[in-house]
């Protein structure tokens, strides 16, 4: 999985911690030994430093550019329209994102599904030119193994190995227990271990 972990060109998952300048009037001394009170980021600032990895993971769930652009926009203005601009009333908004993407994709896969099962088969996706942008050459060996797991395995793997969730983290995101990821992960990782050297 050393592909999926290499080259980001994105700001990490637990990148851009927001703090407020230091809290301290002037002339006043502040108490020694108390931490800076943390500021929670606005939603445009979570779109303009978490869009790009959004994108990546729905490129990684979904196969297509556009339409992994298209899941990240649906996951922004559900959350702008849910929890406004300032999302006050949210814990973790980065959370709600992610389970936003991974849901959104989910329905673009059963709706293709569903086309497929009632159109002539449709050609191979071609990738799009800004997808060299997201996906380098040495990533496509373990991209064409992912689309071979299941949708469930290829959800835990891509959480676990490009968004650095923990356990617990894909577990809240993807609705499982935690022994359900671990086994999950761990069946998918044989299956794409045994797909890749059977490429090679």
């Amino acid at each position: 999985m050393a592909a999926l972990r290499t080259d980001r060109a994105g700001p990490g998952p637990r990148a851009h911690r927001h703090v407020v300048g230091d809290a301290r009037q002037p002339g006043r001394r502040g108490r020694p030994g108390l931490a800076e009170p943390v500021r929670r980021p606005d939603i445009e600032e979570l779109y303009h430093h978490r869009r790009l990895s959004l994108v990546r993971l729905a490129l990684l769930l979904v196969d297509d550019l556009p339409t992994a652009e298209d899941v990240v926009q649906d996951a922004f203005t559900a959350l702008f329209r849910r929890h406004g601009g300032r999302l006050a009333s949210l814990d973790d908004p980065e959370a709600y994102l992610r389970t936003s993407v991974v849901n959104g994709a989910r329905s673009v896969l059963r709706r293709r599904r569903t086309v497929r099962a009632h159109v002539p088969h449709a050609e191979g996706h071609a990738p799009a030119p800004e997808e060299d942008v997201l996906l380098h050459e040495d990533h496509r060996e373990v991209l064409a193994a992912l689309r071979t797991l299941t949708r469930r395995q290829r959800e835990v793997l891509v959480l676990r190995y490009w968004s650095y969730l923990t356990e617990a983290e894909i577990a809240a995101t993807l609705g499982l227990s935690r022994g359900a990821v671990k086994s999950t992960a761990s069946r998918a990782l044989d299956a794409l271990g045994r797909r890749l050297e059977g490429l090679r």
